[in-house]
């Protein structure tokens, strides 16, 4: 057997075991907020308004499926001075009066207790992808979902065993988290067309790292069609 043949085994088999199941698979839709979202957002990601369809189309099956959505918003606190707020992500610190604001300066960008409801810089989750009262919205303070949240808590104790993901920003928490729950031994599918960052090359970089150790890699609609059978 040649190594690509080895490699298209590999393959079959990751997807033959990472298969959605009604009962033991969730979504997770990542940091979805106006602050990455709006134009004009600090730390807006152009891509994102692109992949909204394909997440609202998920979102709608996951839910006429009865399998959990699960929502999360990256936060930044004073009182969590941590390093994604300074020096990595200088918009998250507070913005001073008369001082500039926008990329690489200090906006409020998803600052808890800032620009509440649906400002631009707001941590809340668009308003196209609101989340239910019924469902779970997780806030966190870093790049990892399960780190220093529930998380992990909620999907074990709702039997999961697999999550379906999507979101922003491909490399940092969607990243972040796909490895983290591949890491606890959850089966990751990522949705290649259900994701975005900045530069198509890093989120290629992303795709090809992650299907050769972390997740399976499926577009929406293939996702879409194993629901529906």
């Amino acid at each position: 057997m040649s190594v690509d043949e080895r490699i298209q085994a590999k393959l079959q088999r990751i997807d033959e075991s990472h298969q959605v199941i009604p009962g033991r698979t969730a979504l997770l839709v990542i940091d979805m907020q106006h602050g990455f979202v709006d134009e004009g957002a600090s730390l807006e990601i152009p891509k994102a308004q692109e992949i909204i369809p394909n997440l609202q189309s998920l979102v709608q099956a996951f839910r006429g499926a009865q399998m959990p959505v699960i929502f999360t918003e990256f936060v930044y606190a004073d009182t969590i001075p941590c390093l994604r707020g300074d020096p990595f992500g200088p918009e998250h610190l507070g913005a001073e009066p008369d001082t500039p604001t926008g990329f690489g300066y200090p906006s409020n960008n998803c600052k808890i207790g800032v620009a509440p409801g649906t400002g631009k810089e707001s941590a809340a989750t668009i308003d196209a992808l609101q989340p239910m009262e019924s469902e779970l919205v997780i806030q966190g303070h870093t790049y990892d979902k399960f780190y220093g949240t529930h998380l992990d808590l909620a999907l074990r104790s709702l039997n999961i065993d697999r999550f379906v993901i999507t979101g922003v920003t491909t490399d940092c928490c969607v990243n972040s988290t796909i490895v983290s729950g591949s890491t606890r031994n959850y089966r990751v599918t990522a949705v290649s067309d259900g994701m975005a960052t900045i530069d198509d090359h890093i989120h290629d970089a992303c795709l090809q790292i992650w299907e050769n150790k972390f997740a399976r890699i499926r577009t929406t609609e293939q996702v879409l069609s194993e629901i529906s059978n």
